[in-house]
This record gives structure tokens, C-alpha cells and sequence, in this order.
């Protein structure tokens, strides 16, 4: 292990892409013995702010069980659907695999599109005043009565930055940024990152864009795949279950749009449709001007396997990974 990375300089490669864009595929070739480039000791931690919910599994998309043992994976399945899993629970276990992966002489590969999480996983936690639990209770209260478009347009008003970050169905960070404002006075907005990379890592980040036309294509076909195996039937078993609109996994694209009243099963299957292309735009938000960040144009072909698996694995040479190049 080279000097420069010992000690506290934990090495990780971070990839964000959008949903649909081909990330199980791409961590395949590159980190399974399945693959076609090279074999790389190597953990996958999951950046995806869904795939926490145990039972949310089609409709997120979640890699198969068969993957997950070719590839260790970590930060999935972790909570119940009405729990909120805050970015802060993510960077303070996201911290702990890492360590852990890296203790165990492998490489950690961070790998989602939650940017909000990988932003936070790259830069910290940003200091943000302590909670009040009059106020958060009395806007819990509020939304329960007014619903998430009351507070979402009073947000705007308020904290448009803010809210230009946030979906419309995140009761969770509506009411926080809401919290902050009536607390302090002052915009969540206001409480920025440091433009500055976590020194404890060293990180390869690589942001993937793949065209435009392209990922909402793919975006659609894999809603319609999402529909065969079985989504409405999955949804209909969490309701069982007793969870609903509010319950914080239920919010997510590819569910909140069941509870909506009087749509039609085509309207809702369009409707995630919609919902899930208008979010990959928006996911690139939270990744913006982060400094030493490598953006790729990402098409699925073998030339952007070949540039991105010699991007990691002088990465993983250079932190002192042994490399097993496949013929």
C-alpha cells in the first residue's frame, strides 16, 4: 500500500449514475468473477435512498440475491418501510462499511444515484441547528392535515432553494427545512457543505451521463419490466402489511403514486413513468462542481467499460489493490 494512502486515507471509488442507467451491469463487469474486465477485491456500499426498505424490492430496483453473492453488497434491506432513514443514518453507516470493507483488504465502491447521499458521504454532514420538537411536531401535524403540497409551496416561498431540491412527496425534508426556518429564521439553504472532500478518504468519483433520449427509454421499458414482475402485486402486499401513503417508503417513486384516488391503472403506470424520467434530471442536482470529479458520457458500450475500468484500477493500483486482469 502506497505511503500517501495508509493510515486514515481510506480509499473509495464513488460512482453516481441515474436510475436505469446501467450501474448493476457496469459493478458486474468490473468487480465479479462473472465479469468481463478484471477481478477486483471489492464491496459494493448501495447510495440508493429506497433500497433500505425491506420489502420495497421491485419497484427500487434492488440487485438479485445471485448478484449480491457474486458482489458483497451493504445498505439494503435495512429498515421497514415506516421508518425514516435519514441522509445522516446513511454517511454514519456508509463510515462504518467502509472502514470495515477496508479493514478486511478490500476496496469500497460506493454506487447510486441518491445524490443528496453521496454529496453528503463526500463533503460531511453540514451543521444544522438542533431540532424543536414543538415546531417539528406542529408541522408533522400540519401535513398530516394540509398534506405535502401545503407545506411544498410554502417551502417554495420561504426556501426555494431548498424546496427546488426536494420531491414534493419527501414529508420528511419538507418538514426539516420548514423546521430550520421557523427555528432560526435563517434557510436550510444556508447551511452549506464545505467545498471540501472528507480527508479520512481518498476518493475516485466518477459521475456517468448517459444521453438524454437514451436513459428515458430505458427508464420506461424498465417500468414496463417492473409492471411483469410483479410491482402492483408488491404494493398491494405492503398495504396489507398495514403501511400507507405516509409511511416514508412509501413515498418513493413507483409507489406513492398507487395511493393517488380515482387513477387508473395505466394512469399510474404512465404516471411513474413520468415521475421516474423527471427525477433523473433532477438527480444530478446534488452532484454539481464537486471538485475533483471525473464526468463521463455513458453509453453502455465497450469503450466506456475500457475507460472506466482503467480509471479504477490505476485507482486501486495506486492504494495498493492487487489487479487480476481477465485474457
Amino acid at each position: 500500500m502506497s505511503e500517501s494512502l495508509s493510515g486514515r486515507h481510506i480509499p473509495v471509488v464513488v460512482i453516481f449514475a441515474p436510475t436505469a442507467s446501467g450501474k448493476t451491469a457496469l459493478t458486474r463487469e468490473l468487480f465479479s468473477g462473472k465479469g468481463s474486465h478484471f477481478i477486483l477485491n471489492a464491496e459494493i456500499i448501495s447510495a440508493d435512498s429506497q433500497a433500505v426498505y425491506k420489502g420495497m424490492d421491485i419497484g427500487t430496483a434492488k440487485p438479485e440475491p445471485e448478484f449480491c453473492l457474486e458482489i458483497p453488497h451493504h445498505l439494503i434491506d435495512l429498515v421497514t418501510p415506516d421508518v425514516q432513514f435519514s441522509v445522516a443514518d446513511f454517511v454514519e453507516q456508509a463510515d462504518a462499511v467502509c472502514r470495515d470493507i477496508y479493514s478486511r483488504g478490500k476496496l469500497p465502491v460506493v454506487c447510486g444515484g441518491t445524490g443528496f447521499y453521496i454529496r453528503n458521504f463526500l463533503f460531511g454532514l453540514p451543521k444544522t441547528p438542533k431540532s424543536d420538537e414543538k415546531i417539528r411536531s406542529r408541522l408533522k401535524e400540519r401535513i398530516a392535515e394540509e398534506g405535502n403540497q401545503a407545506l411544498y409551496a410554502e417551502l417554495e416561498t420561504v426556501d426555494p432553494q431548498s424546496a427546488a431540491k426536494i420531491h414534493v412527496n419527501d414529508a420528511y425534508r419538507i418538514c426539516r427545512a420548514l423546521e430550520v426556518f421557523y427555528t432560526t429564521g435563517k434557510k436550510l439553504s444556508d447551511c452549506v457543505l464545505e467545498n471540501k472532500l472528507r480527508e479520512q478518504y481518498k476518493f475516485l468519483f466518477l459521475v456517468l451521463e448517459p444521453p438524454r433520449d437514451v436513459l428515458y427509454e430505458r427508464i420506461r421499458q424498465r417500468v414496463d419490466m417492473m409492471y411483469e414482475a410483479g410491482l402492483e402485486e408488491e404494493v398491494a402486499a405492503l398495504i396489507k402489511a398495514g403501511y400507507t401513503k405516509d409511511s416514508p417508503g412509501m413515498k418513493a417513486i413507483g409507489y406513492s403514486e398507487f395511493f393517488e384516488e380515482g387513477w387508473t391503472k395505466e394512469k399510474i403506470r404512465e404516471a411513474i413513468k413520468h415521475d421516474s424520467c423527471k427525477y433523473a434530471k433532477k438527480q444530478y442536482t446534488y452532484i454539481r462542481d464537486i471538485p475533483e470529479s471525473i464526468v463521463i458520457s455513458y453509453n453502455n458500450t465497450d469503450k466506456d467499460l475500457q475507460n472506466i475500468a482503467g480509471l479504477v484500477g490505476n485507482f486501486a493500483r495506486e492504494a495498493g489493490f492487487s489487479i487480476d486482469l481477465k485474457a
